[in-house]
């Protein structure tokens, strides 16, 4: 198989002033004393939800309700296109019901993924609202989902991909659009 071309969209330090950015915007919807919760969506929704989680702890010196999310077994692609899954954990330590929640993906795509998402939130109850923020959206949207929080929109191809790598995961933090052939 052939290597895909790479073209970095962000390095490391592009990645945290976006991060922080993100961080800001929900700080200015959501003060100092408001009630809220953030929950990322596993695997690299979840480290940036935790990287946005501490900015607001640092800055607000507050506590930010924290969880995580597994959409596995809510995808609707659960039985054809997860042969193996990698299932993992939810873990929503609070009460969602009339809680504004925010959402937390590396990439927005098709909308499946956060769809599954709020399925799942659900099972834990019926928040206030959900907003969704996104590291970055690569368009190509099957679903009526946008982003309320957005680090970078980039157009990508049907023959693109959009990879997020994080420290956490991956040993880097850098974005990289990988074109392949076609």
């Amino acid at each position: 198989m052939t290597q895909p071309r790479k073209v970095r969209l962000m390095d490391a330090g592009q990645m945290a002033e976006t991060v922080q950015r993100l961080a800001a915007e929900i700080m200015a919807r959501y003060p100092a004393g408001s009630d809220m919760g953030i929950i990322g969506i596993r695997t690299r929704g979840d480290h940036l939800s935790r990287r946005i989680a501490g900015i607001i702890r640092a800055e607000l010196g507050s506590a930010v309700k924290l969880g995580t999310v597994d959409v596995t077994f809510h995808r609707d692609d659960f039985r054809t296109r997860l042969p193996s899954p990698q299932v993992g954990p939810s873990d929503i330590p609070f009460g969602v019901d009339d809680l504004p929640l925010v959402l937390v993906d590396d990439v927005l795509y098709t909308g499946r993924t956060v769809r599954a998402a709020i399925n799942s939130i659900m099972d834990f109850g019926r928040p206030a609202s959900i907003e969704l923020a996104v590291l970055v959206d690569r368009g190509g949207r099957e679903l009526p989902v946008q982003a309320d929080y957005l680090g970078l929109a980039h157009a990508a191809a049907a023959n693109e991909h959009i990879q997020v790598r994080l420290e956490e995961v991956d040993g880097s933090d850098e974005v990289l659009l990988l074109e392949y052939g076609g």
